[in-house]
C-alpha cells in the first residue's frame, strides 16, 4: 500500500473528516445551534418545574416528557424516514418543535403555565425530535461516503455534547437572570438555522420503480428486520439496558444541583456542561477506542468507570468533585452510546436505516424515560443518595450481559447490492397478485448435509428479516441429495422488494448456500402464485381487469439468485 493511500485512509478516519463535505457542514453546524437551543429550554422547564412542585418525580418527569415521545412513535418515525423525503420529513419535525417552543413561550410569558401544561409542550417538543431523529441519522450516510459514516455518527455526537458542554451554563445564567420564559425563546429563535439549512439542501435521491410500502406495512417490515437480525437485537437490547441505568444522572442531576450541592440553577448549569464537557472527550476518542479494543471490551469498560462515576456522584458534596465525576460519567457515557450507534447503522442496509435508527433512538430514550420515573419515586422513597448507589451498582453489575449477548464484531457499512432483473414471468400479474411461493431445489452431497444445513439456518434469517415468511428447509426421504428451501411472500411487489433488499453480504451468503449444488443442471427455482384463481377468467369473454395493472416486467430469468 503506498503512503498517499495511507494518508487518504487516515484523513478518512479521522474524526474531522466528514466536515469536508459541505452539505454535512452545514447541517451540522445548524444541529449544533438547534442543541443548545433544546438544552437551554431543557434547564428552563427543569428548573421551572423545581419552583412549581417540590416532588422529586415530578422534576424528573421532565425527563421523562422530552425522552418518552422517541420511545412511542420512533418506528412509525423511522417508517416514515425510509418512505418518505428525509428532508421533507427532519423539515415538518422542526416545525412540530417549533411550534410546542413557541407556545410554550407565549404560555410562559403570560403566566399561564402549570405543571401539566409544562410536561405537555415538553411532550410536544419531544415528539418532534422523535419525528426528526431517524430522518436525520440516516440521511448521514447521504451526506458522507461510507469511509467516513463512523466519524459522522461520532460528529453528530459531539454537536450534541459541545452544546451540552456550554448550553446548560449558558441556560443557567439566562434563567437566573430573565427567567424561564426567554430559556424557552431561545429555544424557538434556535430552530431557524437548521430549519433554512434543510430548506437550501439540494438531496437527490433515485426514485424507486416499486411503489411505496404503506406505513403499517413499512413498519412490520422493519420490525421484522430487526427480529430476524441478531446483531442488532443484541445491541438494542444492551442500549435498552444502558439508558435504564445509566438515565438515572440525567433525571436526577436537578436534585444533586438542590439537594446535595444545595446550589441553584446556574450550579446545575455548571454540572451539566460538565457532564457535556466528558461527553465531547469521549466522542473525540471513540475512533482510539474502536481501535484498541473489541466492541464488549469497550462496553465493558464505560459501564464499570461509569458505575464509579455515579457512586462519587452520590458521596460527594463538593461542587468540584460533582463536576469531575459528571466529567468521568459524560465521557463513558457517550463513548457506550456512539458504539451503540455505530453498530446499528453499520448493521443496517438503506431501505431500512431510518427504522433501525428508530429503534435505536426507541431504546435508549425509552430506557431513559421509563428509568427517569423509577428513579424518581426511589428518591422520593430513600433519597438522592440511595437512588444513585442503586444505580451505581445496577450498572457494576451490568457487563454480565455480555456473558450471553456479547457485542457483535462491527466492520465496514453493508452496501445494499445491485438490483436484479425481474424473473421471467408468463402469467399476468398486478403488483396485490399473491401470496407468492418460491421453492429452491438443491443437490448437495451426502457428506455435505451438516455443512449445507448451518449456512440455510443463515439464509433462513436474511429470506425473513427481507420479507419472506413460511420459510422451510426438506430432504427428500427417497433421494436425501436433493433439498428444497420454501418461503412465502405476501404479493407479488413484495416478492420483488425481497429479492432486491439483499445486501452485498448476503448474496454471498446465497451464493455459498448455491456452491453447495452439485449435477450437471443448475439449482432449479420455482416460482408460484398461491391463489391461482385470481389471475384465472371465470369464462372465455370475460374481460381481463387485471391486464391494466400488470406490471412491465423483463422476460429474462435472473440466473442464480431466486
Amino acid at each position: 500500500m503506498t503512503e498517499q493511500t495511507n494518508r487518504q485512509r487516515r484523513s478518512a478516519d479521522g474524526i474531522t473528516a466528514p466536515l469536508r463535505y459541505t452539505v454535512f457542514r452545514r447541517i451540522w453546524l445548524a444541529s449544533l445551534l438547534s442543541n443548545l437551543g433544546l438544552l437551554i429550554q431543557g434547564v428552563g422547564a427543569a428548573w421551572a418545574m423545581t419552583q412549581m412542585a417540590a416532588s422529586a418525580d415530578k422534576v424528573a418527569l421532565v425527563q421523562t416528557a422530552l425522552m418518552l415521545p422517541i420511545m412511542l412513535i420512533s418506528m412509525p418515525a423511522g417508517a416514515i424516514a425510509d418512505m418518505y423525503d428525509r428532508r421533507i420529513v427532519t423539515l415538518v419535525a422542526l416545525m412540530i418543535a417549533l411550534t410546542g417552543a413557541s407556545a410554550l413561550t407565549v404560555l410562559a410569558g403570560l403566566k399561564l403555565i402549570a405543571p401539566e401544561s409544562l410536561l405537555a409542550f415538553c411532550f410536544v417538543v419531544g415528539s418532534g425530535n422523535a419525528l426528526f431523529g431517524p430522518a436525520w441519522q440516516s440521511s448521514v450516510s447521504e451526506q458522507v461516503p461510507p469511509d467516513a459514516l463512523p466519524s459522522a455518527v461520532a460528529l453528530n455526537g459531539i454537536s450534541y455534547n459541545i452544546a451540552r458542554s456550554f448550553g446548560p451554563a449558558v441556560g443557567g445564567v439566562i434563567v437566573a437572570a430573565a427567567g424561564a420564559v426567554a430559556a424557552f425563546a431561545c429555544n424557538a429563535l434556535l430552530y431557524l438555522p437548521l430549519l433554512v439549512v434543510l430548506l437550501l439542501w439540494r438531496r437527490t435521491t433515485e426514485p424507486s420503480r416499486l411503489p411505496r410500502e404503506k406505513l403499517n406495512r413499512a413498519m412490520v417490515s422493519g420490525f421484522r428486520y430487526i427480529t430476524n437480525s441478531p446483531p442488532i437485537k443484541i445491541v438494542l437490547l444492551r442500549t435498552l439496558v444502558m439508558g435504564l441505568i445509566g438515565g438515572a444522572v440525567m433525571a436526577l442531576m436537578p436534585l444533586v444541583a438542590r439537594d446535595l450541592l444545595h446550589g441553584g440553577a446556574q450550579t446545575y448549569g455548571i454540572m451539566l456542561g460538565a457532564f457535556g464537557m466528558g461527553a465531547v472527550v469521549g466522542a473525540l476518542n471513540i475512533h482510539e477506542l474502536r481501535k484498541r479494543m473489541s466492541g464488549e471490551a469497550a462496553i465493558r469498560a464505560c459501564t464499570i468507570s461509569m458505575a464509579f462515576a455515579m457512586a462519587a456522584l452520590a458521596l460527594s458534596t463538593e461542587p468540584v468533585l460533582t463536576a469531575a465525576a459528571l466529567v468521568l460519567a459524560g465521557a463513558v457515557w457517550m463513548a457506550a452510546v456512539a458504539l451503540f450507534n455505530i453498530g446499528v447503522q453499520l448493521s443496517a442496509p438503506r431501505w431500512v436505516a431510518g427504522r433501525s435508527l428508530a429503534a435505536f433512538q426507541a431504546s435508549i430514550s425509552g430506557g431513559i424515560a421509563i428509568g427517569a420515573w423509577g428513579w424518581g419515586h426511589l428518591t422520593d422513597y430513600a433519597g438522592v443518595e440511595v437512588a444513585l448507589l442503586t444505580a451505581a451498582g445496577l450498572m457494576l453489575v451490568s457487563p454480565l450481559l455480555g456473558l450471553w449477548l456479547a457485542m457483535p464484531r462491527v466492520g465496514a457499512r453493508n452496501e445494499d447490492a445491485d438490483v436484479l432483473a425481474d424473473p421471467e414471468v408468463k402469467l399476468s400479474l398486478t403488483g396485490r397478485s399473491g401470496p407468492l411461493v418460491v421453492e429452491i431445489e438443491y443437490r448437495v452431497a451426502q457428506e455435505n448435509a451438516r455443512a449445507f444445513h448451518n449456512v440455510m439456518q443463515d439464509v433462513q434469517l436474511s429470506r425473513q428479516r427481507n420479507g419472506a415468511y413460511g420459510w422451510s428447509i426438506a430432504r427428500d426421504i427417497a433421494d436425501p441429495e436433493l433439498w428444497t428451501e420454501r418461503y412465502h411472500c405476501p404479493t407479488w411487489f413484495d416478492y420483488l422488494r425481497q429479492r432486491n433488499r439483499s445486501t452485498q453480504s448476503e448474496r454471498a451468503l446465497h451464493q455459498q448456500a448455491i456452491d453447495f449444488h452439485i449435477g450437471p443442471e443448475p439449482v432449479r427455482i420455482r416460482r408460484m402464485l398461491e391463489r391461482p384463481f385470481g389471475s384465472v377468467r371465470w369464462k372465455e369473454e370475460t374481460p381481463d381487469r387485471a391486464s391494466a395493472e400488470v406490471l412491465p416486467v423483463v422476460a429474462t430469468a435472473a440466473g442464480s439468485s431466486t
